[in-house]
């Protein structure tokens, strides 16, 4: 995993759930691929357009509220985000995209610091955020040392297994 991500920001505003990252009526869908079509498709119907493989969604508050599905950050991941940032997450939302592999932030503040298409440098060790566009600077609260484990792994499930295979517990 790389711990420096850099990528243009897609923003959005407060409250973004579930539904809105991932239309619900989509759900028989199972690859991937075929979810990654629907990213933010009722958030932002142009998103799948403008998005560019290694972008980065910057939110307000609350972002991922909603059903506990892991079909919303399974879109985001598929689609190429290599990291959300936001003010807040919804905490289930928050646990399924560490458990995917897909990093996040929290970032009090985050949305008054970025506009839309700003290009940004993050450092995930130390949360650090350059906003190369305005060259400016701002700091996020930096993983757990565990989350950042799982993101390394690739995910849970990687690391459980590879835990396994170690023999270790």
């Amino acid at each position: 995993m790389e711990k420096i991500i850099r990528g243009r920001a897609y923003k959005f505003g407060d409250n973004i759930d579930t539904d809105q990252i991932y239309p619900g009526r989509y759900l028989e869908l199972t690859e991937p691929e075929e979810i990654a079509k629907h990213a933010m498709e009722d958030a932002d119907p142009t998103f799948r357009e403008r998005f560019v493989k290694g972008g980065i969604i910057v939110a307000g508050k609350n972002f991922g509220c909603g059903s506990s599905r892991e079909h919303a950050a399974i879109a985001l991941k598929a689609i190429g985000v290599s990291l959300i940032i936001a003010e807040s997450f919804a905490r289930i939302f928050y646990r399924n995209c560490i458990n995917i592999g897909l990093p996040l932030l929290i970032c009090p503040g985050i949305t008054r610091y970025v506009q839309e298409g700003d290009i940004l440098e993050v450092n995930l060790e130390t949360g650090v955020v350059k906003n190369i566009t305005r060259n400016t600077e701002c700091k996020c609260q930096p993983l757990s040392e565990y989350a950042f484990r799982i993101l390394e792994a690739g995910g849970i499930k990687p690391l459980i297994k590879k835990k396994l295979e170690e023999g270790g517990d």
